[in-house]
């Protein structure tokens, strides 16, 4: 079925194509790469997991912070950060959804995200929150504590 010479190309291909990691080994190195930060809220505290994305570890090396978040259209709570943070390599627009955490590049500012939103231009996914949301969802002005998690 094969000539010789396509015999040979492909055996060649096969033994010099880089060896493919298997699916655990592959998600234990992205899980490695991530940062885990908590949001305390009195006494409360949430976990959140950051993405290894440029703005993502310039939003870690930002903290410990201490915000007032505030209700923002009924959809997402904001504040302003210290600074503006490094976007390089990020998408020009994302589409979040509830527990995103993101940053409006425009304006400089933390939007963590309590319901899903359109795709917006200038939105950068920095992470997102591991489990519930519930002391985020209080009504008004919120005070939070940001940190790397022990």
């Amino acid at each position: 079925m094969f000539t010789p010479l396509l015999r040979a190309t492909l055996l060649s291909l096969a033994l010099t194509a880089p060896a493919v990691a298997d699916s655990s080994e592959t998600l234990h190195q992205k899980d490695s790469m991530m940062t885990k930060i908590q949001f305390t809220f009195g006494s409360e505290v949430l976990t959140a997991t950051l993405d290894d994305t440029t703005a993502g570890r310039d939003f870690a090396a930002m903290l410990p912070l201490e915000l007032e978040l505030t209700d923002y259209h009924d959809t997402e709570k904001i504040a302003d950060l210290p600074r503006k943070l490094d976007t390089t390599g990020a998408p020009a627009a994302y589409k979040p959804e509830t527990g995103d955490i993101t940053l409006y590049a425009p304006w400089g500012n933390l939007a963590i995200f309590y319901k899903p939103f359109r795709k917006s231009n200038g939105l950068v996914r920095l992470g997102a929150f591991d489990g519930s949301l519930a002391p985020l969802l209080k009504a008004g002005d919120t005070p939070v504590r940001i940190e790397i998690a022990e």
